[in-house]
């Protein structure tokens, strides 16, 4: 990877439209990149088969060449620490990470994006991918982000989405009637929309929200199973950045360090159940708030460690959220099922750049 991160003003989002777009093709860490896993998708048109390989070609045709980082939420920083469980989410699921006790955890908190010299006021979104290890070396690897909901429902809007995105290329920029029709084909995405507009991001990664987005199913020790999702509740009381701060492109990552010098961050990991009728296939729709009032406190998430993401421990992990333990399982969400053949393509792709870099370093030598 880079040694170092050079800042470039020019790449900045004038235009709402191209701005959201970005925005909102790249959300979710940890949550873009998708592709069937079982097969593919053929275009009616064409017939033409939607491969991972194809839609992370289309979210490299959106950029420059970054390599070694990932295709997606390419500037971020890694962190570890420890979630301290319980017991309560054992009422819900029967995996081990939910029974009482602690739990060794890796993690990384981005921006969504594709750029990893991009400036931190750029960004409307946070994001946190986490991967827990238990005792009995099971995982749950989980990629969350500061938004509800998904800006599209289908793996086949994403890549529409991609193609309105990338750049002309004359210009150089994004073509904002390209959005227009993007959106007025995908009204779903409004919400989504709305909900940014409403909500201004976080001062901090550490005083941030983030949620599950997709729905997954849970059963516990009894055999009862209930859809949920779940979401990550900071300590620190939520703020809006501030001009002063976007004065430094990195405060997020400065921000944290600083934070951590004075101790641990910490959130509370909330698990809400379905009620019947409640959609857990389309990540586009928030469930009625009413359910909040049922969720489970399953425990809290201590981060007390922040590196580099260049040689950090989650430099080599692959936040694939369908790398679950017993007792969790995915939802019919279509992009959750599509979600494990990308992320591996995306993965092999950068470790492979790195390891062509490696060698090229040390046939210089």
């Amino acid at each position: 990877m880079k040694p170092s991160i050079a800042m470039n003003e020019t790449r900045r989002h004038s235009s709402l439209i191209s701005r959201y777009a970005l925005i909102a093709v790249s959300i979710g860490a940890i949550a873009g990149l998708f592709a069937w896993t079982g097969g593919w998708i053929r275009w009616p048109s064409t017939q033409q088969a939607l491969t991972p390989a194809r839609l992370i070609d289309a979210f490299e045709a959106d950029t420059s060449p970054h390599p070694g980082f990932r295709r997606n939420h390419a500037k971020g920083v890694c962190v570890s620490g420890h979630f301290e469980s319980n017991g309560n989410g054992a009422q819900l699921s029967r995996a081990s990470v939910f029974k009482a006790g602690v739990v060794p955890l890796v993690g990384r908190l981005s921006a969504p994006g594709f750029d990893p010299t991009q400036e931190d006021d750029t960004a409307m979104v946070r994001s946190f991918a986490l991967r827990f290890t238990t005792s009995d070396g099971e995982q749950w690897r989980m990629a969350m982000n500061s938004v509800p909901i998904f800006a599209v429902r289908t793996p086949e809007a994403l890549y529409q989405q991609l193609a309105a995105l990338r750049p002309d290329a004359a210009s150089g920029r994004v073509d904002p009637a390209k959005m227009e029709m993007f959106l007025e084909k995908h009204p779903e995405t409004k919400a989504f929309h709305e909900w940014l507009a409403s909500h201004p991001a976080s001062s901090n990664f550490y005083n941030a929200s983030y949620f599950s987005i997709n729905a997954f199913r849970f059963t516990n020790a009894q055999g009862n199973t209930r859809f949920v999702r779940w979401s990550v509740v900071p300590d620190a009381t939520y703020q809006p950045v501030s001009a002063a701060m976007t004065r430094d492109p990195d405060f997020l990552a400065h921000d944290l360090s600083k934070r951590l010098e004075r101790g641990p961050v910490r959130w509370n990991l909330m698990i809400t159940p379905a009620a019947p009728g409640d959609p857990t296939n389309d990540a586009t729709r928030v469930w009625p708030q009413e359910r909040e009032l049922h969720r489970v406190d399953a425990g809290v998430l201590v981060i007390d460690k922040a590196e580099s993401q260049i040689d950090g421990a989650c430099r080599d992990i692959n936040f694939d959220p369908l790398v679950l333990p017993a007792g969790i399982e995915p939802s019919d969400d279509p992009l959750l099922a599509a979600r494990s053949s990308a992320y591996a393509v995306s993965f092999n792709r950068r470790t492979r750049e790195e390891a062509q870099a490696a060698q090229s370093a040390n046939t210089r030598r």
